[in-house]
């Protein structure tokens, strides 16, 4: 637990970094995983131009899938996979435990609704699959009426 407790550990001490005469000035210590996050990326990006800028504008962060995404199909960088870069039995931490123990709040309110999501994928696969294999039965209970329309179709080049 040594890594996980250097990283709070970390963490607060940045937490401790203010602004002696007016805290209000900041700088600013977000808690949410997302801001952590971005606030990493920004400092890899020469966001002080417009290109790192206009990079910057481009990045949407969130915690966990909202609506518009959940439909979408989800990307895997093989790269970045826990698996292929740790070595196993490496200890390791999250964003989401950071930010937990840093204060967020919502770690609990963004874990029910993933759960949900989850569970609304599932049966959407299921119906998905359900009606894959009824198109599949129906196709080839046809087969045999609709053999000669086929033929005719590949005779034209399709």
């Amino acid at each position: 637990m040594f890594l996980v407790n250097f990283s709070v550990t970390s963490y607060h001490a940045y937490l401790n970094k203010r602004c002696i005469v007016n805290p209000r000035r900041g700088p600013f210590h977000f808690r949410a995983p997302s801001r952590i996050l971005y606030k990493a990326i920004r400092g890899m990006i020469p966001h002080k131009t417009a290109r790192g800028a206009a990079a910057l504008d481009r990045i949407k962060l969130f915690e966990g899938v909202p609506a518009p995404y959940d439909r979408v199909k989800r990307m895997v960088v093989p790269d970045a996979l826990r698996v292929l870069r740790l070595k196993p039995g490496r200890k390791y931490t999250t964003i989401g435990r950071i930010s937990h123990e840093v204060g967020w709040k919502y770690q609990d309110v963004v874990a029910k609704l993933e759960e949900k999501r989850k569970a609304k994928s599932a049966a959407y696969y299921q119906r998905k699959v359900a009606l894959a294999a009824i198109q599949k039965k129906s196709a080839e209970s046809k087969a045999d009426s609709i053999k000669d329309i086929n033929a005719s179709i590949t005779a034209l080049g399709h």
